[in-house]
């Protein structure tokens, strides 16, 4: 009997593997494989006119972080990279912060309509990924333009004498990845809210909790997977963001995504671009470590 049970148990496995198999290819060669030549190429000569020649070369590392002055041959830290760096990563913080702080009450605002209107809400939430990235972006930079919807107005009204310059600024960055990104924040959010028992929030009503005590003890931490959760899912993509800092940021506040096209572009700089590339997939690797750890905690926390 044990024998039988144990050559069924090894039949279902090599079943599982078998539809397993198809998925297991795609992610090997059209994930797996390109990491792997970019890393291949991160550690090769670059060429005259682009692309790479085989030969090994730790240049493109050594000139992520650092460069060589090139009439002394004295070495420093790259500081427009680290400065490209430090934009990406500061700009993707104050997204996901930003989406956090509109994002939480959105989702609990949908969380506690009835239950028949919720689809409909979600639905607006939705509409904005119809729409084509550029054409959202584009769309914000008519708002806030020099001759912008915002600034007329705001001239109109006798607020200011002449246009604020909104547009090509980091703040106008961080506004278009606001607007893109926010429905990836409520989503998540509302998912948890949605499966909040919300008897606990009248109980800590009737101990005589404060509206902010409740927030903070009773909601916050029953959703707080979902925060995590749309944290991760805001900060992983603003963080290598291409078409947003682009447009808005018109050339002058390059982020990872930009910096990483440059040198595969104009730059012709293809070990240079891989090397970036590999690198912000180690920051992105580092923020899902993180994620994993703390809803594995939250987990262990809550039994």
């Amino acid at each position: 009997m044990a024998d039988l049970s144990h050559k069924a148990a090894k039949r279902a496995s090599r079943v599982r593997w078998m539809l397993l198999a198809p998925a297991l290819f795609i992610l090997v060669i059209a994930a797996s494989g390109p990491l792997l030549i970019t890393l291949v190429y991160s550690f090769l000569t670059a060429g005259d006119y682009g692309g790479v020649e085989w030969g090994f070369s730790a240049d493109a590392w050594f000139n992520v972080f650092m460069q060589r002055d090139i009439f002394d041959d004295t070495l420093s830290l790259s500081d427009a990279h680290l400065s490209i760096f430090w934009r990406s990563v500061k700009l993707s913080l104050i997204t996901t912060l930003v989406c956090i702080f509109f994002g939480f009450p959105t989702a609990y605002f949908i969380a506690t309509r009835r239950k028949e209107h919720r689809d409909l809400w979600m639905l607006l939430i939705m509409i904005p990924f119809w729409t084509n990235l550029v054409i959202r972006t584009f769309a914000i930079v008519e708002l806030i333009r020099n001759e912008g919807t915002v600034n007329t107005i705001l001239m109109s009204l006798g607020m200011i004498d002449e246009p604020l310059q909104i547009l090509y600024t980091e703040f106008s960055i961080a506004l278009g990845m606001v607007y893109v990104y926010l429905p990836l924040m409520v989503l998540p959010l509302y998912a948890s809210m949605e499966r909040l028992d919300f008897s606990l929030v009248e109980a800590g009503y009737d101990l005589y909790a404060t509206r902010m005590k409740v927030l903070r003890r009773v909601i916050f931490p029953l959703v707080k997977p979902g925060v995590i959760a749309g944290s991760i899912l805001v900060f992983v993509p603003s963080l290598g963001a291409y078409v947003t800092p682009r447009v808005m940021g018109g050339g002058n506040h390059l982020m990872i995504g930009n910096l990483i096209e440059l040198q595969f572009g104009q730059g012709r700089n293809w070990p240079l671009g891989a090397a970036l590339s590999i690198t912000l997939l180690a920051i992105v690797m580092v923020a899902l470590m993180a994620y994993v750890r703390a809803v594995g905690n939250e987990e262990v926390k809550h039994g």
